[in-house]
Order: structure tokens, then sequence, then C-alpha cells
């Protein structure tokens, strides 16, 4: 089974009244996801997701509520878990590189349109529980 880890990036705006999420494109398969990626040997679940997110975004978050974990069988028919973390963003800047091209900041209502894989607002779903409960 392939472990993985991940986060879901937001920031309040309006006076709290409005939530955006940071979304990553990925040019070889041309689609908008949260950002996440493989656990090195060794790694806890939380440090993967604190890692890729850095270097996918650029940016050095703070980590906060689990939010709820995908189990699912990806396009080579392995077996996949993806844990996922709330987390506020912190210091840094967004680079382009050959693995994410670009990074946008999607209204928590519009992510339906926006993200590429609809398994993904499982988890967006449990956000708008940790920021329902921050405001």
């Amino acid at each position: 089974m392939l472990e993985s880890a991940g986060g879901v990036v937001w920031r309040s705006r309006k006076r709290g009244r409005r939530v955006d999420v940071l979304l990553v494109h990925r040019p070889d398969r041309d689609d908008w996801s949260l950002p996440k990626g493989r656990r090195h040997p060794g790694e806890s679940a939380l440090a993967c997701a604190l890692r890729e997110v850095r270097e996918e975004t650029g940016l050095r978050c703070r980590a906060g509520d689990q939010l709820p974990t995908l189990r699912f069988r990806d396009r080579f028919d392995r077996r996949r878990t993806v844990r996922y973390w709330a987390m506020t963003p912190g210091v840094g800047a967004f680079e382009p590189t050959d693995e994410i091209d670009a990074v946008r900041w999607v209204r928590l209502e519009r992510l339906d349109v926006h993200l590429t894989n609809p398994r993904e607002l499982l988890v967006v779903e449990g956000l708008r529980l940790v920021t329902a409960s921050a405001a």
C-alpha cells in the first residue's frame, strides 16, 4: 500500500466571512489538486504533509486538525492512503517546478468547480467543519 499525506492550506478573508483554499496544478496530469505526496521511509504522516506542502507551494505552514483520510485504488490499481491536515499559511513564496507549475487560491464554495478529482471534496468537507468552528 502506498502512503501519502498532504494539506488543505486555507486562509480567512473578508473578516472571516470568506475562506480560500490553495490548489496546485500538476502539468503532467493537467489537473488541480490539494498538495500531497508520498511518505519517505521512517517519516511520520504529519512530517510528510508539512514537507509536501512546502515543496509544492513554497509555504511553511502550520498544521491544525487532521481531516478525513482517503483510501482508494490509484490509476495503476494500487491501494493508496492519503492523510490530510488543515493548514494555515506561513512564510514563503511559490516557485514553479516540473512537478507543480502553478498555484491558485479558490473560494471554499467554488472548489467543486476547480478540483479535478471529486474524491478530494470529501477532505474539503472536513475543512468546512474546522473553519465553521473557528468562526
